[in-house]
């Protein structure tokens, strides 16, 4: 890995944590003000919690949605840990944030080709570039790590030749394990904040350098293959 990849990489990594110690912030502010917080808990009861399958439904749907709109996946990780608790919030969470790549990867590769392809050509031949060396396993990486731009690399990856259901699969699987950090750290607003917010922080902490292994691993360029922010 180059030193300008390096650096590059490391700023990323710094982003997502402060992104991790922003939102562990603002769990810790919402305990404190709770009586502020009846109108979100009365819509997560009323709309989700209370609706069984059809509240899952409306989350997982919300999810794509916002996950097409550029909304980090952290945030909707941690608004399902909240709603559903840490293991069924990482399972919902990360549903709904494929459908989002999905539906974005989709758009791109049949409706958006021509403006994409003007605005970010050189991009996409260095993500396709390295996409193609095993399009399952390095969408893994990439997905692996808080880092990049969820909604530009289901973007550039649906126009480019990559195929997709690699692609799919490797982002819903590489999705995992930041998706449980998030939605354990979104389930400690109700239960344990100390310990959860604990975990939450120790398991950001591996999967970072479990990334990096990887990134050394596969000697990543990590300016090809994260798109712009």
């Amino acid at each position: 890995m180059s030193s300008v990849s390096r650096k590059t990489l490391l700023r990323r990594l710094f982003k997502g944590a402060t992104l991790f110690v922003v939102l562990a912030a603002v769990l810790v502010l919402v305990r404190a003000v709770e009586p502020g917080t009846e109108a979100y808990s009365r819509f997560v009861n009323e709309h989700i919690r209370a609706h069984g399958p059809t509240g899952v439904a409306l989350y997982v749907g919300l999810a794509g949605i916002f996950t097409c709109v550029g909304v980090p996946r952290q945030l909707i990780s941690l608004a399902g840990g909240y709603a559903f608790g840490a293991f069924w919030g990482t399972v919902w969470s990360t549903a709904g944030v494929t459908v989002g790549c999905m539906a974005s990867f989709g758009y791109a590769r049949f409706l958006g080709q021509s403006f994409v392809q003007r605005r970010f050509g050189r991009r996409i031949d260095k993500l396709e570039k390295f996409l193609a060396r095993a399009p399952l396993t390095m969408t893994f990486i990439i997905r692996s790590l808080p880092v990049g731009n969820n909604l530009m690399t289901n973007i550039l990856a649906g126009v480019s030749r990559i195929p997709a259901l690699p692609f799919f699969a490797g982002s819903c699987l590489g999705y995992i394990a930041q998706n449980f950090i998030f939605a354990l750290l979104g389930s400690g607003v109700r239960v344990e904040p100390f310990w959860r917010t604990a975990i939450s922080a120790g398991l950001f902490v591996v999967a970072s350098l479990l990334g990096l292994w990887l990134y050394r691993r596969y000697k990543v360029d990590v300016d090809a293959m994260t798109p712009p922010e």
